[in-house]
């Protein structure tokens, strides 16, 4: 069985273009995950490398099954130069060890949360997870592996997850859509919620 990671890295370098920074984090009990930037634009686009090495199981089954169940990068995008958020790194990477860690499924319209800001001064603490297949195409493997998802990452506010919780994901998306939220403004202020 061939190695997925250098796959994925291949996928993100083909999508994203070269990276221009990468730091590597290990959590007791965990493989490495690791964070690569990529500039392009006056965008920074933080994408995890290590989430998909092994699939996501559910917490509730007996035996984790090796080589079935979802695999999964995270992408982050922000507008550059604003704040410092290369300090995003290890709260990423903290997100991209969590179906280690914790057992979760991380899926679409899922809700990931730190409890601290994503980088200093952050109003977020934070992430919707969107729907793949926008800026990085799945990565197919070779059966019976599934094949690996990068998920956008959307940043919210307390208040804004507060309200997701209650309302949903796509009415959130709904709202971001209606109010010309820009979504990677990494200063932004709280979409209007009333």
């Amino acid at each position: 069985m061939a190695d997925v990671l250098p796959l994925v890295e291949a996928r993100l370098r083909t999508a994203l273009g070269e990276p221009d920074a990468r730091a590597a984090v290990t959590f007791l009990g965990t493989d490495r995950i690791e964070v690569l930037r990529f500039q392009e634009g006056g965008i920074a686009r933080y994408a995890s490398l290590g989430m998909s090495a092994h699939p996501m199981t559910d917490p509730t089954s007996v035996v984790a099954d090796p080589l079935k169940g979802p695999r999964a990068e995270l992408v982050l995008s922000v507008r550059a130069g604003i704040a410092d958020t290369d300090k995003v790194l290890r709260p990423l990477a903290v997100l991209a060890a969590s179906p280690q860690v914790e057992g979760l499924v991380v899926a679409p319209g899922a809700s990931l949360d730190v409890g601290e800001p994503l980088w200093p001064g952050a109003p977020f603490t934070s992430v919707l997870v969107a729907e793949p297949g926008g800026l990085v195409e799945d990565l197919e493997l070779d059966e019976p592996l599934d094949p690996v998802r990068f998920l956008p990452l959307l940043p919210m506010t307390p208040n804004e997850a507060a309200w997701k919780r209650v309302h949903g994901a796509q009415a959130l998306q709904e709202r971001w859509l209606n109010h010309g939220t820009d979504l990677r403004d990494p200063s932004r202020k709280s979409v209007p919620l009333e």
